[in-house]
């Protein structure tokens, strides 16, 4: 007889019995195994929103696999993830298996190391009621909007359409940002350089500040062009000349968000795919000479906290490689956000000393890139502080004789200490660091003017979100928590109420569309303020403070009487999107067609539908040409909806392919090049054999 683990995944189960060893069997339910099934709403509204669950279809075998392997066991553990999913599994386990909640079988695991899963696994306890319902209340709420709002939007916008409850609050950010930019007015100013040669014969700049009147303004050409008119014969003379340091903290190890963010601005990973990564790393993978392990600390988390063991850890790597001085005076400690969860550690290297150059050939090149920079930020925030030598010089400009004039501020620093910038920094992508060096600068002393550049400028709109920035307004208006910021994009993208436009996020018209018909008729839905105060009631659901019933109650007694409303004052409106469409005329009675979508995606029908039926496929052109017969390339449509593209000739040409075409033509053959898996452009033409590996910006740029 062997004790019983129930894990999540596949990989991460066999890492754990290579930890255990004899004596433990440990299998994965590959996910949830029960769920609310997808053909009906599943909640009875009635009877307190009694979930209706189901074993999930297709793992009918699974759960019978378990529960044999229950009955030859020798006790069970549970342990999936650490925080509400992972505890609403082993809740829903524990039901299906009928084993005790009152019994501790409840273990978790922050970190998939030996440590992690013998301080796991020595600390077992009862699963935890309250997390189960917060996450059940989750689920309800959004099975409750899914259900009855999807079909009043799908009726008014567009026929498939669904609405989420936190999604359409990501969607509303969109689209309010969207609306800032269009109303946005420029407003005109300007700027004056002056740049200078100093009595070193060194080249700098300094920016025209003020007058003898106080910091003036530069608003018109006309104005610029008067100053540049009083300076014509002035001499310029160093005026006060400040000196002083300063310090730059490093920032604080990741969040599930900030790791989003950098994976984001640095790597150019969407944010499911840094998930994905992060998901691997923490599970599981085989080191040469250190055998199977987890690389990372669970990866969704909002604390920035770190153990004892670890901190000392990476301080060891940073004392023995760049010094003690690279060490601050006092171990540095980051200020937690308010109304964080604080479940698990902040995201970071489970062993500091297996810097990323020891691992990098026993991880995918994806793998490598996220831990490199896990570990650079966790190891770059135990560091010490950069200091800065600065200066500030004023430059004073007159005319002999004359008692008015003009003041121009020059301002550089360098680097004295380089600490935790030595190894890492935070990106910004807003960020201009324009200060530089300036040459050694004394009161009194002349200097010859070498030119006066004068500039103008316009203020510009606000930037549209990137996903990066999107996760950062989420996150920053307690929209979503850790785990969810991923699925929020993906499907707002996925249901196309937004469009990436180069790393942009895009509202579209339909977008545009169901935000206003849910502002309109359905104000608490698209709530920046009310989605975030939900999250706090789930927050409270979890510690015990509130019943998760009575939150249901709450939220679907007004929910339901605004849906009534909505239903009854929009009886027959159908509103009406230009996006839908199309220049393409029917063949049968020559109406322009629109776009609908189908079971297997968009297709055009005719809009005088039932009169006419006249309904065909929505061809989408690549501009490649097809390597077997020289024909149009289309996009087409698989019958589980995945992208692959076809000759426009089919049946008389039968050439398919997965592979993306590109806008390159062979060298050899003159034919369409496409893009492989692997980074590798290739011909597909029978008998040519042409390719080649993508350059790096064609690579990033497809990404």
């Amino acid at each position: 007889m062997s004790k019983l683990v129930i894990v999540e995944s596949i990989s991460k189960a066999k890492v754990i019995k290579g930890f255990l060893g004899d004596g433990y069997e440990v299998m994965a339910s590959i996910g949830h195994v029960r769920d609310l099934p997808a053909s009906k709403l599943s909640v009875d509204v009635h009877n307190d929103f009694a979930p209706k669950y189901e074993v999930v279809k297709g793992k009918e075998k699974l759960v019978s696999e378990l529960k044999s392997a229950v009955k030859k066991s020798d006790g069970v553990l549970l342990a999936t993830d650490p925080d509400r999913e992972g505890e609403a599994i082993s809740w829903h386990l524990a039901t299906l298996l009928n084993l005790d909640l009152n019994e501790k079988n409840r273990v978790t695991f922050n970190e998939i190391t030996r440590p992690g899963i013998e301080k796991g696994m020595s600390a077992p306890r009862k699963v935890d009621i309250d997390m189960v319902n917060a996450q059940q209340a989750r689920r309800i709420l959004d099975r409750l909007v899914g259900y009855k709002l999807s079909p009043f939007v799908s009726q008014k916008i567009r026929k498939g359409l669904s609405a989420g409850r936190v999604q359409s609050v990501a969607v509303r950010l969109i689209v309010d940002k969207e609306n800032e930019i269009n109303s946005f007015v420029p407003e005109e100013y300007w700027s004056l350089d002056a740049r200078f040669t100093s009595p070193s014969r060194r080249i700098f700049s300094a920016a025209f500040a003020g007058d003898e009147t106080g910091k003036v303004k530069l608003v018109s050409e006309e104005q610029t062009k008067g100053y540049m008119a009083r300076l014509d014969g002035a001499v310029y003379t160093v005026g006060s000349v400040k000196k002083g340091t300063r310090k730059k903290s490093p920032a604080p190890p990741f969040t599930t968000s900030t790791m989003q963010q950098e994976a984001s601005r640095r790597l150019n990973f969407q944010s499911q795919r840094t998930m994905k990564i992060a998901q691997e790393l923490y599970e599981g993978v085989n080191i040469k000479d250190h055998g199977s392990m987890g690389l990372i600390t669970y990866m969704r988390t909002d604390s920035l906290r770190i153990s004892d063991q670890a901190r000392e850890q990476g301080c060891d790597y940073i004392r023995s490689t760049y010094g003690e001085k690279f060490l601050p005076e006092k171990p540095r400690y980051f200020k937690q956000r308010a109304g964080i969860q604080d479940g698990h550690e902040a995201v970071r290297p489970t062993n500091p000393a297996l810097i990323p150059a020891m691992v990098k050939d026993s991880l995918t090149v994806e793998q490598y890139k996220l831990y490199n920079l896990i570990w650079l930020r966790f190891m770059a925030s135990l560091m010490a502080d950069c200091v800065q030598n600065t200066v500030k010089a004023e430059i004073k400009a007159q005319k002999p004789g004359d008692d008015k004039y003009c003041i121009f501020n020059a301002t550089g620093y360098e680097v004295k200490f380089e600490g935790f910038t030595a190894l890492y920094e935070e990106t910004n992508e807003n960020e201009e660091e324009k200060d530089g060096k300036l040459p050694e600068l004394k009161p009194d002393e002349t200097l010859k003017l070498k030119e006066l550049v004068p500039g103008q400028h316009f203020t510009q709109a606000p930037p549209r979100y990137t996903e990066a920035s999107l996760i950062k307004a989420l996150e920053e208006n307690g929209v979503g928590r850790p785990s969810t910021y991923a699925t929020i994009i993906t499907t707002i993208i996925k249901r196309e109420y937004v469009k990436r436009s180069a790393k942009q996020l895009v509202p579209t018209e339909l977008g545009f569309a169901t935000t206003k018909l849910l502002g309109e008729r359905f104000p608490k839905i698209v709530n920046v303020k009310f989605t975030a105060q939900m999250e706090t009631s789930l927050d409270e659901i979890e510690e015990g403070k509130e019943n998760y019933i009575s939150v249901l109650h709450d939220f679907y007694g007004d929910f339901e009487k605004t849906l009534d409303k909505a239903k009854a004052e929009m009886q027959g409106v159908k509103i009406e999107l230009e996006e839908d469409k199309t220049d393409i005329p029917c063949d049968k009675c020559g109406a322009m067609m629109v776009i609908k979508i189908g079971r297997y995606g968009k297709f055009l029908a005719c809009p005088n539908y039932p009169a006419c039926k006249n309904a065909k496929p929505l061809i989408q052109e690549t501009g490649a040409t097809c390597p077997k017969c020289g024909a149009k390339l289309v996009e087409k449509r698989s019958r589980k909806g995945h992208a692959f593209f076809g000759c426009e000739a089919w049946p008389k040409c039968d050439f398919a392919t997965w592979d993306k075409p590109t806008e390159e033509k062979c060298p050899n053959c003159g034919r369409s090049l496409f893009k492989q898996r692997g980074g590798m452009i290739a011909c597909l033409a029978e008998g040519c054999g042409y390719s080649k590996k993508a350059s790096k910006k064609k690579a990033k740029d497809d990404e």
